[in-house]
Parts: structure tokens; C-alpha cells; sequence
């Protein structure tokens, strides 16, 4: 975000090869370099006109990638890990987790989206949904229990259900710079091209959704929905016999 950053960020353009593309890992990386509040550059690449100096920095790799004082990091666990190592308290927050099962909490949510949107057939369809929605109906429960610190061993009220904004507390975590992307993209194309929502009465899921579309760290970040869909047009197989 400022030109003598010595971090520069390297993510996917949108089909007008400018915009922030659709990537989950782009925008995953995107919020932890805003939420530990760095200045860096960014830079979105249109891969259908990759240019050369980029060939060059990272041969055989495509964005998220970052440099860092002249360093090229590619790997989106690692480069995770070295934020969070490198960009510490106390200049920067730290956005680890305090609950060990924040961090595997709705993670096979994208592995059923992407079986659910990419099947064709239609006898298979409803066997993918179920298990899409039994993968969500888990991170609901996730969301909606309280957590140890919500729990108050002298009080007399006994909390049923949590109220919390994000899936370790009230703050983002790293946790939730990996899910958030993947959530908002499941729930955008599969209404586009399954006329398919997450149901209502899963208050766990749409609150912690809200949550996120009030904090520019994920608005400011999230490519457009309708980048989301035209990225799934060739993705999402129509149901056909």
C-alpha cells in the first residue's frame, strides 16, 4: 500500500485483468497482511497475460505469492507461517488461535462444494448436496457452541449458545482468514448454479457471515460476486442425464 514497502503481495486479477480475481489463497494471505496492519504493495497478475518479470521471480508458480525484502515465498502455509513468525507482536498482532479446533473447524466445507458443483450426474446429486450440508450443519455447531472463555464457572446463567463474531472469539484469526474466502465462494456459486442457500435456520453460519461483511479486512479483500461466478462458469457442470 505504499511504494518502499519491502513486502510485496502478488495475487490473481479478475477477468478484466485489473480487479481482485477470484483465488481463496490470494485472499487469505490478502487479510493476514491487513489484519497485522503491514504496509505492502499488491499486485494482481492476469494469468492469461502473465508477464515476463513474473515468470522470471517465481518459474512454474502461480500467485498468491509474496516477496519479502527480496525473498520470494510461494507456498500458502508457509508464507502463513512466516507472517505470523516474522510479523510479531509487539509492532503486530498476533492472529493465531487460542482454540486448537478453530483451526479445523469447517475444513472439509470446499472439498463437498467442490465434489457438489463439479458432478454432472444427476442420480449423484442429492447423495454430494447431503454431504455438503452435513459438512456446514458441523461448522454451524462449531459456531453456535460456546466457547471455554464464553463460559463463566461463578455465573448462574448457563450459556446455551455462543454469540461470538468469528470461530476463536470476538477477533479474526488466522482460522478465519483461511475459511471466510471459502465460505463466501460456497455460498455464491452454489445459489448461482444449484439454486441452492444455506439454510436459514443455520443462525451459527449467517452471523459469523455478517460479521464479515462488516470488517473492510474481509469486504476489502473479496473479489465480487459476480468474479466469483463467471471464475465457476466452466467449473460447475450442468446436471445432465
Amino acid at each position: 500500500r505504499e511504494k518502499e514497502s519491502p513486502t510485496n503481495f502478488i495475487h490473481i486479477a479478475g477477468s478484466d485483468g485489473e480487479s481482485i480475481g477470484n483465488c481463496p489463497f490470494s485472499q487469505r494471505l490478502f487479510m493476514i497482511l491487513w489484519l497485522k496492519g503491514v504496509v505492502f504493495n499488491v499486485t494482481t497478475v492476469d494469468l492469461k497475460r502473465k508477464p515476463a518479470d513474473l515468470q522470471n521471480l517465481a518459474p512454474g508458480t502461480h500467485p498468491p505469492f509474496i516477496t519479502f525484502n527480496g525473498e520470494v515465498k510461494t507456498d500458502v502455509n508457509k508464507i502463513e507461517e512466516f507472517l505470523e513468525d516474522v510479523l510479531a507482536p509487539p509492532r503486530y498482532l498476533k492472529l493465531g488461535t487460542k482454540h486448537p479446533e478453530s483451526n479445523t473447524a469447517g475444513n472439509d466445507i470446499f472439498a463437498k462444494f467442490s465434489a457438489y458443483i463439479k458432478n454432472s450426474k444427476p442420480d449423484g446429486n442429492e447423495a454430494l448436496e447431503k454431504g455438503l450440508l452435513k459438512a456446514l450443519q458441523k461448522l454451524d455447531e462449531y459456531l453456535n457452541s460456546p466457547l471455554p472463555d464464553e463460559i463463566d464457572a461463578d455465573s448462574m446463567e448457563d450459556i446455551k449458545v455462543s454469540d461470538r463474531k468469528f470461530l476463536d472469539g470476538n477477533e479474526m484469526t488466522l482460522a478465519d482468514c483461511n475459511l471466510l474466502p471459502k465460505l463466501h465462494i460456497v455460498k455464491v456459486v452454489a445459489k448461482k448454479y444449484r439454486n441452492f442457500e444455506i439454510c436459514k435456520s443455520m443462525t451459527g453460519i449467517w452471523r459469523y457471515l455478517q460479521n464479515a461483511y462488516t470488517r473492510d479486512e474481509f469486504t476489502n479483500t473479496c473479489p465480487g460476486d459476480k468474479e466469483i461466478e463467471i471464475a465457476y462458469g466452466d467449473v460447475a457442470k450442468r446436471l445432465v442425464k
